[in-house]
């Protein structure tokens, strides 16, 4: 791509705040930046808490109207936003790139993992079901239903700025629930051009609404608090989604909590080694260690921890970096600055503390905000990284002699969203499974996000599922209705 085709993609997409249908000015704006060079690409509406009060108001009014939208309906929107999206990949994938980072193809995929929500839970918003059943004395018949929570805050993160956009929205438009959506500061682009396309769609005036902001807990606490606001799905780090419950319970508010992790990776000494960095690779590198499921901490048995940790380094060593507009690139810069020293930190610090480095682990001084993909062997306990999510391209790696070692080591966080096993020992891999405090584990595979499948972790990981079955249940409530029988 040219400098005029990133320029073009960055023009095609909305600046203001999208209210009650339309496209709005606000009284600031904020920049947004390319983390590849550091240079601004573009400014965005910077909303007021007066702004964003106005999106709730919208929401509120749209909200009953929405609600008895046909589920039909609901579902051909979904359904021609999904082919809207997928129409319009390249140019979307090309803003998403130029504002966080991650490389072409990478961005690609995730517009067609962003498409499948839309297209999920446009099948699922006609299979909204309820019960009917006789008492147990006979003497009435009880009846459930469904309905729509109500307005809705959704606040998304910028690591998978359109994926973690449609996987809040679509299962809320199926629902029959209105929304402000929130973007993160450094991604705010995606979410308005998804929004576009949502009204291109057909979406009614403020069924959806978007207030990007700098002053995210000024702005959204009044929202919170309001009693009109009946459900907060937010996706982000553990502590602010700490803060964010702490707010929730004030009103009693329904809360869908997609938190951070601490993945451990376990390479068993009967695991198939070629399939075990394969999945490695993926289950690191996926946006440049930048994912909540993103592989944290590598144990790996002793018997064979070398020849894997050789091989990771090899394959790791050799990815290009670069901007992620340029071919080939497959190391993406970190979304700001402050990622990089954190990273560079957490490096240092397990240096200090005994461990190798077999690959990486300095910056060469380009401009943006760059870390090599990095391998550290030999990673003691009490490396802080092995506390701290990495969020970069980083593998620490640990050597463990036992199954019951290895498992106890991965369950020594607080943290529990996903978890990755490697064996060729089906009996092992299903007891492992059941073992690892995880919401989801994969056995044998680096990636396990699925549309289809319902995401989210326990402990301090979170609260509820998104995607899958379940996935609409959040924004959903069970309503019985008893009826007495005259006999």
């Amino acid at each position: 791509m040219t400098t005029h085709d990133e320029a073009a993609a960055i023009a095609s997409v909305p600046t203001g705040l999208f209210i009650g249908g339309k496209w709005r000015d606000a009284a600031r704006t904020m920049p947004v930046d390319d983390p590849s060079t550091g240079k601004v690409l573009c400014e965005v509406a910077d909303a007021s808490p007066e702004e964003a009060m106005a999106a709730l108001d919208a929401a509120a009014d749209a909200q009953a109207a929405w609600a008895a939208t046909p589920p039909r309906e609901r579902s051909e929107i979904l359904s021609r936003a999904y082919a809207l999206l997928i129409e319009q990949t390249d140019r979307l994938a090309l803003v998403m790139t130029l504002e966080m980072g991650k490389p072409l193809p990478e961005a690609r995929g995730e517009i067609a993992y962003a498409a499948e929500f839309l297209r999920w839970f446009a099948e699922e918003a006609v299979r909204i079901d309820g019960g009917y059943m006789t008492s147990p004395n006979g003497q009435a018949r009880f009846l459930v239903s469904r309905q729509p929570v109500g307005p809705s805050i959704l606040i998304t993160p910028w690591n998978f700025p359109m994926a973690m956009g449609t996987r809040k929205i679509a299962p809320a438009i199926a629902a029959g629930c209105t929304s402000i959506i929130k973007p993160a500061a450094q991604t705010p682009l995606s979410t308005l051009a998804l929004v576009e396309i949502l009204a291109e769609a057909g979406l009614p005036a403020g069924v959806v609404n978007v207030v990007t902001t700098s002053a995210s807990d000024d702005v959204m606490t009044p929202l919170i608090l309001d009693p009109r606001s009946r459900k907060l799905s937010f996706t982000g780090s553990t502590p602010v989604g700490k803060h964010l419950l702490g707010l929730a319970a004030q009103t009693v508010m329904r809360t869908s909590m997609e938190l951070g992790g601490n993945a451990p990776f376990l390479v068993f000494e009967d695991a198939d080694l070629d399939a075990a960095v394969e999945g490695a690779m993926a289950a690191k590198m996926r946006n440049i260690g930048q994912a909540c499921t993103a592989a944290n901490r590598f144990y790996v048995h002793r018997s064979v921890a070398e020849e894997f940790s050789r091989r990771l380094a090899e394959r790791m060593g050799a990815l290009p970096m670069g901007r992620g507009v340029d071919e080939g690139v497959v190391v993406g810069p970190l979304v700001d600055q402050r990622a990089v020293d954190k990273v560079g930190t957490l490096v240092d610090d397990a240096v200090r503390r005994g461990a190798t480095v077999r690959t990486g682990g300095e910056v060469d001084g380009r401009d943006g905000y760059f870390y090599p993909a990095t391998v550290l062997t030999g990673v003691p306990a009490d490396a802080e990284m092995g506390s701290t999510e990495i969020f970069g391209p980083v593998a620490a790696i640990t050597e463990f002699d036992t199954e019951a070692e290895a498992v106890a080591l991965a369950n020594d966080t607080p943290f529990g969203l996903v978890s990755y096993a490697y064996t060729r020992d089906l009996d092992r891999g299903l007891r492992v499974s059941d073992a690892l405090e995880a919401g989801m584990v994969g056995i044998n595979q680096g990636v396990v996000s699925n549309p289809a499948a319902p995401f989210g972790g326990i402990k301090e990981s979170g609260l509820g599922r998104e995607g899958g079955l379940v996935g609409i249940d959040e924004f959903l409530e069970t309503k019985y209705t008893g009826i007495p029988v005259t006999r």
